[in-house]
């Protein structure tokens, strides 16, 4: 199984008021597990961001002048996502925009599956918070590369937080080079990874249809 987990910056909250994407990130997973491609732009969104969004994810309108604008990728993002489930936070903010993109540029909205991870959360931890924030602490996930929101380390931490909200994590104490520097604060941090495994055709054809049937149950609650 494929999935795409998927965030967007933007240059204010609503389409009806003319805000535009500035920057798109996608990282793929196969069976839960990151396959490292990823998709990521910086966007001109050709109009000024709002005070509110520069506070959020701090791109300039002097930064995003100098990128390439959405229908310079719109093919290359396309393609990334074509067949493949995506993996959003709060699914209803991101596709609106996504499908603001495509319909300046005459193209259908965007027609995958996909599975909003705010809805798995809410179900799951009923009267919590359940921001991206909220739920790597709920976990004891490092979020503390996240000092602004940009769409690469969302997505990143957003497929820690899935893997675990689908029960499908592993704990353990990751002491990898990059991961890990030997100090007291460290060794108190459990970091989650999903263990390899090799599983049959059968396994997976079961597996997959247990995740399709469940998981758009709980989407569509």
């Amino acid at each position: 199984m494929i999935e795409v987990v998927l965030d967007t910056e933007t240059t204010g909250l609503k389409v009806e008021e003319g805000h535009r994407i500035v920057e798109i990130g996608c990282i793929e997973l196969e069976n839960l597990i990151p396959t490292g491609k990823k998709f990521h732009y910086y966007i001109n969104p050709e109009r000024k961001v709002s005070e509110k969004a520069l506070a959020v994810h701090g791109y300039t309108d002097s930064f995003l002048s100098d990128q390439k604008k959405f229908k310079e990728i719109v093919e290359e993002f396309l393609n990334f996502i074509k067949y493949k489930t995506l993996i959003i936070h709060n699914a209803e903010f991101d596709l609106s925009h996504l499908n603001n993109e495509l319909k300046i540029l005459g193209k259908d909205k965007v027609d995958n599956e996909v599975i909003d991870t705010l809805n798995l959360a809410r179900n799951k931890f009923p009267g919590s918070s359940n921001s991206l924030d909220a739920l790597c602490k709920r976990y004891r996930i490092d979020n503390s590369k996240r000092s602004k929101h940009t769409a690469l380390i969302d997505c990143d931490l957003l497929a820690k937080v899935y893997i675990n909200l689908i029960d499908q994590r592993e704990p353990t104490l990751d002491f990898q080079p990059e991961d890990y520097q030997a100090s007291k604060e460290n060794t108190e941090k459990i970091l989650y990874y999903k263990k390899t495994v090799i599983p049959s055709k059968e396994e997976l054809k079961q597996h997959n249809e247990f995740l399709k049937l469940n998981l758009k149950k709980n989407f569509f609650n």
